[in-house]
């Protein structure tokens, strides 16, 4: 079952899990909120090639997820959207040896119906549109810091996002005229929202590993290998994520 919680409720339910404790457990897979699609049809396929293993996803930010770890949630497999994220988890002790598994990209976006005029990068300084960007705390935050800088853009915005989903809803919702999100993202909502220009500069790239002390460690290896694998990287590929 996939769940997509906010930090608060991320750690409740991983405090009940590990309250539970037992053999019946499901494998818990700790995703970044941007690969909620891509996830949800990964854990269908992998659990219809394994009857016997129960997949659980939990999505949230990818310096959420890393908080979680750090706290001790008792989760078998972690995948972000950002390298740096995983390096430190590899450096604390935490995860296995991990694996690229797919890229991204981002890109300026805004609502298929917004009556505003978006052009490009220079509209996310307009302080007549409202400009929505991920927190620099989060990977998307993050990419966007770097790509705008390099770009010599100073965005003028009206709300900082603690995940990519969040920013991705409320252009959907024509609550904003412009943001910085994810070229999947913005595939994921083809009806509500458009790329209106890339946003170049940031190398996007998503690790996968196994925690060091995973519950349910035979398990969390077979997911990250079908993660892996021809079929999972189709189902990467189809949802708009590129080759490692």
């Amino acid at each position: 079952m996939i769940r997509r919680w906010t930090p608060v409720l991320l750690a409740a339910g991983l405090a009940v899990a590990s309250c539970g404790g037992g053999e019946d457990d499901p494998t818990l897979v700790l995703a970044a909120s941007s690969l909620t699609d891509a996830f949800r049809e990964m854990e269908t396929a992998f659990e219809a090639a394994n009857p016997d293993i129960d997949i659980e996803v939990a999505l949230a930010g990818s310096s959420s997820l890393r908080l979680q770890i750090d706290q001790g949630a008792p989760a078998d497999v972690v995948a972000v959207a950002n390298e740096q994220v995983m390096t430190e988890l590899a450096g604390e002790g935490h995860v296995e040896v991990p694996t690229d598994f797919a890229t991204n990209r981002l890109v300026i976006a805004a609502p298929v119906d917004g009556a505003a005029e978006v052009t490009g990068p220079e509209s996310l300084a307009d302080p007549d549109l409202l400009v929505g960007l991920c927190a620099a705390q989060v990977p998307c935050g993050q990419y966007a810091e770097e790509a705008l800088a390099l770009a010599g853009v100073e965005a003028s915005v009206d709300t900082y996002e603690d995940d990519v989903r969040s920013l991705t809803t409320k252009l959907a919702l024509g609550e904003l005229d412009v943001g910085v999100v994810y070229a999947t993202d913005v595939a994921s909502r083809p009806d509500d929202i458009v790329v209106v220009a890339p946003l170049d500069g940031a190398d996007v790239r998503y690790p996968i590993a196994p925690l060091t002390d995973a519950p349910n460690a035979d398990e969390a290896a077979a997911f990250v290998a079908f993660v892996l694998s021809a079929e999972g990287q189709s189902i990467l590929e189809a949802a708009g994520f590129g080759p490692s």
